[in-house]
């Protein structure tokens, strides 16, 4: 149930993106920049009002959280892994292909405003197609379970392909490219699904919150950093180039952090929660 949860999870993304990308496109071409973000005010303060309303019953009293219990979490949660080998190893290669994911979208983005065959909209469609194919990847979770001892072997394949797919992209004709990114959303949250699954059962329940704090840092840090470095390798090569090093960064990344470990990262993919 765990798994089909974090499915359903990975499921609502995917389809808001595929409703608002091509919405955000026409957007894009029809109304100033300026209007399309007081637009973007005017629905993020509607999510925070919907959010503050959300209540959790629990039985047991809890103090508010406070600043200095986050960092606490925080410091807790990094001398944990100073111990925990594969946690630490699958973290930290989610963190730089979360990096370079966000990077390539600044790429990409780059990419079709100045190639002139392509438009704002084929690139709204483009994430379209990634979107398609991570909601048909949740639903193939929600319904069939990958067996727990070929986890790890599923998600090395997933990573590679990842990697290999995110260096073809733009050399690609724009229809294999709707493909490419299709495939990278199957298989990219099926991956993410069985992650998220193995590595909340591997943790101990009170390290849960912490990892997730501390890594939830990490991913935003990772973030910037690829962003700005994709920006700036956009200003000195050409596009494709500046994606295929990144990837290559992926790669190099999966095959050092994943693959060589194998001793380590191979328990916390096979691990399994017992039903209390």
């Amino acid at each position: 149930m765990e798994q089909k949860g974090y499915a359903v999870s990975n499921t609502i993304y995917p389809l808001v993106i595929i409703a608002m990308s091509p919405a955000a496109t026409f957007l894009y071409e029809k109304i100033s920049m300026a209007h399309i973000f007081y637009l973007v005010a005017g629905i993020t303060m509607v999510s925070v009002i919907v959010e503050s309303r959300i209540h959790e019953e629990k039985e047991e009293a809890q103090d508010d959280y406070t600043w200095k219990q986050y960092c606490q979490d925080i410091r807790e949660g990094f001398h944990y892994l100073k111990k925990e080998k594969g946690i630490r190893n699958i973290y930290t290669y989610m963190s730089i292909t979360s990096g370079v994911s966000d990077g390539n979208t600044v790429l990409i983005q780059a990419f079709y405003q100045t190639v002139p065959w392509l438009t704002v909209t084929m690139l709204g469609f483009l994430k379209s197609a990634e979107m398609i194919g991570r909601g048909l990847g949740g639903i193939f979770q929600y319904k069939k379970e990958i067996p727990v001892k070929k986890r790890y072997v599923f998600t090395k394949f997933v990573y590679t392909v990842y990697g290999l797919m995110d260096i073809l992209l733009l050399y690609l004709p724009y229809p294999l490219m709707l493909c490419n990114r299709f495939l990278c959303g199957a298989l990219g949250i099926s991956s993410a699904t069985i992650r998220e699954t193995a590595v909340q059962s591997y943790l101990p329940e009170n390290m849960r919150a912490r990892i997730n704090a501390f890594f939830n840092m990490v991913f935003a840090i990772g973030s910037v950093a690829f962003q700005m470095a994709a920006g700036a390798l956009g200003q000195i090569m050409s596009y494709r180039l500046a994606i295929l090093l990144l990837a290559t960064i992926e790669l190099t990344a999966m095959f050092l952090l994943i693959c060589l470990p194998a001793k380590e990262n191979r328990p916390v993919y096979e691990a399994v929660r017992n039903a209390e």
